[in-house]
């Protein structure tokens, strides 16, 4: 692993720590934390600002597109991991369980993983 990836991923799990200690079973407090206050008021409220966030970022590169900021977009997609990182902690996952995702997917086509999900959502629903 190079040093930048390493550092990304140390970057990665230090911020989930802080977001996994404002969970309300650690203790995280609403009245303190906006992390916590997030999570107290459940899945809606953190699914909500994901999506924002993620229109956010569209509309970001939009703008990118005509001549806006770039740098807009990687303050947005910013927000969208962060609040991305509460729905994990939220749901017992974390942002080395996404990476061991990508890693997995890595070096197959995104065109046949896709094929591969509807082939066993179909496998599935037959049961």
């Amino acid at each position: 692993m190079s040093d930048t990836r390493t550092n990304s991923a140390d970057a990665l799990a230090r911020l989930a720590a802080v977001v996994e200690s404002r969970l309300p079973a650690n203790g995280g407090d609403p009245d303190k934390s906006y992390v916590a206050r997030l999570l107290h008021k459940g899945p809606d409220a953190f699914l909500k600002k994901i999506g924002e966030e993620a229109t956010e970022v569209v509309m970001a590169a939009k703008d990118a597109d005509h001549g806006g900021d770039r740098g807009k977009i990687l303050y947005e997609v910013a927000d969208l991991w962060f609040h991305s990182m509460i729905a994990l902690a939220h749901y017992g996952l974390t942002p080395a369980d996404v990476i061991a995702e990508l890693e997995r997917r890595e070096g197959t086509s995104g065109i046949e993983e896709k094929a591969l999900r509807k082939a066993l959502a179909r496998e599935g629903g037959e049961q």
